[in-house]
């Protein structure tokens, strides 16, 4: 019976932690860049590349995959978790075809953990609204007692923060959570009113999950 595996991911090229892949005859990416990383980091041969991302048209024909044993990247760690890798799967337990999932760091969870911030209620956004007015609208709106995630396309992060400095009461959480897994790795989590005290953090065009805790 075809497998589906959904696999661990590296979140930063400089990463050292390891896993050994199950062997697989096909790779599902986000992208063939990404592909050719993980092959080179895990030191595994190389096999065919689909691509699933926001291009792909049809992404229910990658259950016709040929081959057997076919694996499922993503760029946020884990599959499924902040990619479109939920509607693959969905699909395949539907079409009979046996899934497994693999533990391994996931961008968002390991942001949450290390955040500081309660864990019990959490809600992750993906990406906020673009736009100025609306994006403030929404940050205004998070419900108060519950941790809020969010990412942003790196070179947009500078404007997002001074959004949510702007937006949010000085006694209001913000954590920052950037090159998670890296060597210049940097969490921090304080009030509103210290980060207007503060330099502006180091952020521009860096991987990184926020997070919100209103009081």
């Amino acid at each position: 019976m075809k497998t589906l595996h959904l696999l661990p991911n590296i979140l930063h090229p400089a990463s050292t932690w390891k896993f050994t892949p199950p062997p697989i005859q096909a790779l599902i990416a986000e992208s063939e860049k990404g592909a050719y990383a993980y092959f080179k980091h895990f030191s595994v041969p190389k096999v065919p590349v689909h691509l699933l991302n926001e291009h792909t048209k049809n992404p229910l024909e990658l259950l016709k995959i040929a081959q057997d044993e076919v694996g499922l990247i993503s760029d946020a760690g884990l599959p499924c978790l902040a990619d479109p890798g939920s509607q693959l799967v969905l699909a395949a337990r539907k079409a009979g075809i046996s899934v497994q999932a693999y533990p391994g760091p996931s961008s968002i969870l390991l942001a949450l953990m290390l955040s500081g911030l309660p864990g019990q209620q959490f809600f992750f956004h993906g990406y906020l609204e673009r736009e100025e007015k609306a994006l403030e609208r929404q940050i205004q709106q998070f419900a108060p007692g519950v941790t809020h995630l969010f990412i942003e396309a790196p070179y947009r992060n500078q404007k997002l923060y001074e959004t949510i400095l702007r937006t949010l009461k000085a006694s209001d959480l913000l954590c920052i959570a950037s090159d998670l897994t890296s060597p210049e790795e940097w969490i921090q989590t304080t009030p509103i009113s210290a980060w207007k005290t503060q330099p502006v953090p180091n952020i521009h065009k860096k991987p990184a999950i926020l997070l919100i805790f209103k009081s």
